[in-house]
């Protein structure tokens, strides 16, 4: 799994014109990739890793202020662009495959204590959000 993780002061996820998923102040927008090999044990491992890495301000972590996360499927994080101009999606799992494992990600965190908010899987969002540094980082487990 890949996770691309950006330290925000809010972001929000529309589809068709309604907002399916929002946080407020300080948090992390994570946008999760999935690959052919991943599987429930994994999911748990970035959840971990997503709810204890100390990026937000102060050397802090989600689980020490208890920062919400939101949460975004991104099955374009295993493109590959280095042949051509078009990028292959070879890498990234299908739906039947990538889906649960996303929602077992977010149900781990909330087990963790999270307060997590979520994109819609499969369709097309618009994300906005403040990126706050900017800080951004790729956890891949």
């Amino acid at each position: 799994m890949r996770a691309v993780v950006q330290r925000v002061d809010g972001a929000e996820v529309v589809v068709d014109g309604e907002t399916v998923g929002a946080i407020h102040g300080e948090g992390l927008c994570v946008l999760v990739g999935v690959t052919h090999e991943d599987t429930p044990e994994k999911a748990a491992t970035l959840a971990r890793k997503l709810w204890s890495v100390r990026i937000l301000e102060g050397e802090k972590s989600c689980s020490d202020v208890g920062a919400p996360l939101l949460v975004i499927s991104q099955f374009t994080l295993y493109g590959d662009a280095r042949k051509g101009r078009r990028p292959t999606w070879n890498a990234a799992a299908p739906g039947e495959v990538a889906e649960p494992l996303v929602d077992e990600v977010v149900a781990r965190l909330r087990e963790l204590g999270a307060t997590v908010e979520t994109g819609r899987f499969g369709a097309d969002m618009r994300v906005s959000l403040t990126n706050h540094g900017p800080f951004t980082i790729v956890i891949d487990v």
